[in-house]
């Protein structure tokens, strides 16, 4: 399944972001943020974790890689691996545990990490447009499927383009 949505600036790409966390399913889910630099990975994020629930400060683990962000019962992740030297380096950072604890992985630049990483369920890329972002949310399992719908359910009848469902490439 596949929904695309237009994000004519930084607000509609927070609310989306919370709309993206305030549905997500059950844990353990590895979604793979894909863009340009700058395209808005870390912002997303943002938005996910607020709608996820989390109202600290939200840091792009740039060169950290990773920062952990608990959250009640649930534990989420986030990733940046644009300057891993190599995939087997995420074994330094603990991802197993993260795996085991049944967090919820958002990964940015995933394919630094090919090989270690864990299949995605939810593959997202960021698209620069002359205004705001373009948004294009891939499923990869039923999973997904399901999270795509709850999401698409919950759009604005006024949001644009109007998201569309399709097969995903498997």
């Amino acid at each position: 399944m596949q929904l695309t949505q237009l994000l004519p600036d930084l607000e509609a790409q927070l609310a989306f972001g919370a709309l993206l966390g305030a549905s997500v399913p059950h844990l353990p889910l590895v979604v793979t943020l894909e863009g340009e630099l700058g395209s808005g990975k870390t912002t997303l994020t943002r938005g996910i974790l607020r709608g996820l629930g989390y109202h600290g400060t939200v840091r792009s683990p740039t060169y950290t890689l990773l920062e952990p962000y608990p959250i009640g019962e649930r534990c989420c992740a986030h990733l940046d691996l644009y300057r891993l030297g190599d995939p087997e380096e995420l074994e330094f950072l603990g991802l197993r545990d993260l795996l085991a604890e049944g967090c919820l992985l958002l990964v940015e630049w995933p394919q630094r990490g090919r090989g270690v990483l864990p299949e995605e369920d939810l593959r997202i890329t960021l698209r620069y447009l002359q205004q705001g972002r373009e948004i294009t949310l891939v499923s990869e399992n039923s999973a997904a499927d399901q999270w795509l719908r709850e999401v698409r359910s919950r759009l604005p009848q006024n949001s644009s383009p109007l998201p569309e469902e399709s097969p995903a490439n498997n």
